[in-house]
């Protein structure tokens, strides 16, 4: 299993309210959703890198008003006012804990606002430039997507080319076919 009940659980109230925050957005054109997700980046980035101010905010004995408080003050003025509106809401519903996972939702709405798909492709070597962006090109005219592109190399798959699309692996090596047919003729 890939994740307790209570990840899910978390992953879901983070859609939702990332959800409800992009469509926020939306209704006033003159605010820009890169900088709603930077400064979402930046609250995250900043709660992240002090253990005692992410235990403050996760902790239950400490009341809302006190964290509402510490927020104050860690962000007025330095984020748009409707983050800072945002993250004084999800305090006050006891959601000030999930910050972190609203802001990586909220970046993936937006990728699908924008058509964008992100795409995990491992080879066996560096490939050049050329051949690089005419596999991106081939897979965003087939997926009809713009298509950002993560490139790795993995030696042990001998040659061809992993593809992680959306969580959905297509494994086009010679490792994956060699053992592919030693399963079909018995040797395991």
């Amino acid at each position: 299993m890939t994740g307790t009940i209570k990840d899910k659980n978390c992953e879901l109230v983070a859609k939702r309210w990332a959800k409800a925050l992009m469509e926020l957005v939306q209704e006033d054109e003159k605010i820009s959703k890169d900088e709603v997700l930077n400064d979402l980046r930046t609250i995250s980035e900043t709660i992240n890198s002090s253990e005692e101010l992410s235990s403050t905010l996760d902790n239950p004995v400490v009341s809302i008003e006190e964290k509402q408080i510490v927020l104050g003050k860690l962000f007025q003025n330095k984020i748009i006012p409707i983050v800072y509106n945002f993250i004084f809401a999800l305090n006050l519903k006891k959601r000030a804990d999930i910050i972190s996972q609203i802001a990586i939702e909220f970046e993936h709405e937006l990728d699908v606002l924008r058509n964008i798909t992100h795409v995990d492709i491992i080879s066996a070597i560096e490939l050049t430039d050329e051949k690089k962006e005419s596999i991106k090109s081939r897979i965003a005219e087939k997926l009809n997507k713009n298509i950002l592109v993560n490139w790795n190399i993995d030696e042990d798959i001998i040659a061809g080319l992993i593809f992680n699309i959306d969580e959905c692996v297509v494994d086009n090596s010679i490792r994956h076919k060699l053992e592919d047919l030693s399963k079909q003729i018995g040797v395991v």
